[in-house]
């Protein structure tokens, strides 16, 4: 009962917004209908950054520890699938940099078979292709799926992106925030300053290495133009795992009418995110400027000094682990009290908020180039959709708005997995001629 409480009050503080034509429900029938909905479709979440630190003997995701993501926190939410994500950060363009990116990398992958092979098996299981995702979310058990957020770790070692593949990476993003050696960032929108006018010579050459083994190419942080170079190249439905649409929130991170349209001519899919900057950026900054001062005001009571992320970045290793571990716990504990203090001065950005983007790119480029992300443990979440524990919410606002079981199935999960498998198809075909191409070359 406090549970359905709870989701009521949820819609009774937004107000409809219908897209598409329904009878009108009370509250109780429109969360009814969701639960039900919500129990019987794959609910597919395309980006969870993962912190290797939880994923040992002694923490891991079978507690419910102060993640946005762990297993009880799926279960509670019903969300099926977890797409844990390889990132690393931009470094420096030489081989050290590289060097150390890289062992970054398999570290994480690493982290992400220990928990599906040794931690619990029993409870979740490695998917790489859209069939085992049904045979395991059948299975009872939980999904994990693997994205790589930044392909910078590959350095110039192209060959590295079918050894990604075997190890389950099923898509990837050439650039985070800063250009790599790859293919220019979004965040070349603050300077002007662009290093390679979109994609390089070997960004160029990873795409078709990406089509080949079957990893969807992630829109999600390189620049425009490299994103519509990428496009151009592709052989395959490309994706953009956590982007928003910049119609509504002008950010570099957002996809402009331009990329929304060319993703849908490619037959991709944009994963709509649950990040509040990607969101609403009014709402947000003034949330967060506010916040931001009452932190600073209760860390000051506690002694506790909040760095910045520049300076955090430049610490020891073992230094930031400990921060890092520090102001997690802060703000899980402060998150309630700043949250009282700020829910009439700045309303916080919202589900409602946050489906109003998944509307405008249907109504841009249809139904079946939609899905959902949150970029969850990595910045994301919205009020009502905070952790995998409140994905229901999502199926709320969703029937609220009058989608249909059908609809709401394709959002969740089923476009995304339909590219997956399109994906997977053509890396088949290019693998083939490869290999008949390699059969006649030996004759010769």
């Amino acid at each position: 009962m406090k549970r359905l409480l709870s989701l009521l009050a949820l819609i009774a503080v937004t107000m409809p917004i219908s897209v598409f034509s329904q009878k009108a429900m009370t509250d109780e029938e429109i969360v009814a209908k969701a639960e039900k909905i919500h129990l019987e479709v794959i609910t597919l979440d395309t980006h969870n950054d993962i912190d290797t630190r939880n994923f040992t003997g002694a923490v891991n995701y079978t507690q419910d520890l102060p993640t946005q993501v762990n297993l009880p926190k799926m279960r509670a939410g019903g969300l099926d699938v977890s797409w844990m994500i390889v990132y690393t950060g931009q470094g420096e363009l030489t081989e050290e940099g590289y060097k150390r990116a890289l062992e970054n990398a398999w570290d994480k992958f690493d982290a992400i078979d220990r928990l599906t092979q040794k931690i619990a098996p029993d409870k979740i299981e490695l998917a790489r292709t859209s069939a085992d995702v049904r045979r395991i979310v059948k299975s009872g058990k939980l999904v994990a799926m693997i994205g790589i957020e930044n392909a910078y770790p590959i350095g110039t070692d192209l060959s590295l992106i079918k050894k990604f593949a075997e190890r389950g990476a099923r898509y990837m993003s050439l650039a985070h925030n800063g250009h790599s050696q790859l293919a220019d960032s979004n965040t070349g929108e603050a300077d002007g300053k662009w290093l390679h006018n979109g994609l390089s010579d070997l960004g160029k050459q990873a795409i078709a290495e990406m089509n080949k083994w079957g990893i969807m190419i992630d829109l999600s942080h390189p620049s425009k133009e490299a994103n519509l170079q990428a496009i151009a190249l592709s052989k395959a439905p490309v994706i953009a795992s956590h982007s928003g649409a910049r119609a509504l929130c002008n950010h570099s991170r957002n996809l402009d009418d331009e990329q929304l349209e060319a993703i849908r001519k490619n037959g991709g899919v944009v994963q709509a995110v649950a990040f509040r900057g990607y969101v609403s950026k009014e709402k947000s900054e003034l949330r967060a400027k506010l916040a931001a001062e009452i932190s600073k005001e209760l860390a000051d009571k506690e002694g506790f000094k909040i760095m910045d992320r520049a300076t955090v970045v430049k610490l020891p290793a073992d230094e930031r682990a400990a921060y890092m571990a520090k102001i997690t716990n802060f703000r899980a504990r402060t998150r309630p009290i700043i949250n009282e203090r700020l829910k009439d001065k700045a309303p916080d950005v919202n589900v409602r908020d946050f489906v109003d983007h998944i509307d405008y790119l249907v109504k841009k480029i249809g139904i079946d180039h939609v899905g959902i992300s949150s970029d969850f443990d990595g910045g994301g979440g919205v009020e009502g959709w905070d952790n995998a524990g409140e994905s229901l919410n999502v199926t709320i606002e969703l029937v609220r708005r009058g989608y249909s079981k059908q609809q709401i199935a394709k959002l969740w999960s089923g476009n995304l997995l339909r590219v997956l498998d399109q994906v997977q198809r053509v890396a088949k075909k290019l693998q083939q001629v490869d290999s008949r191409r390699s059969a006649a070359d030996s004759k010769k």
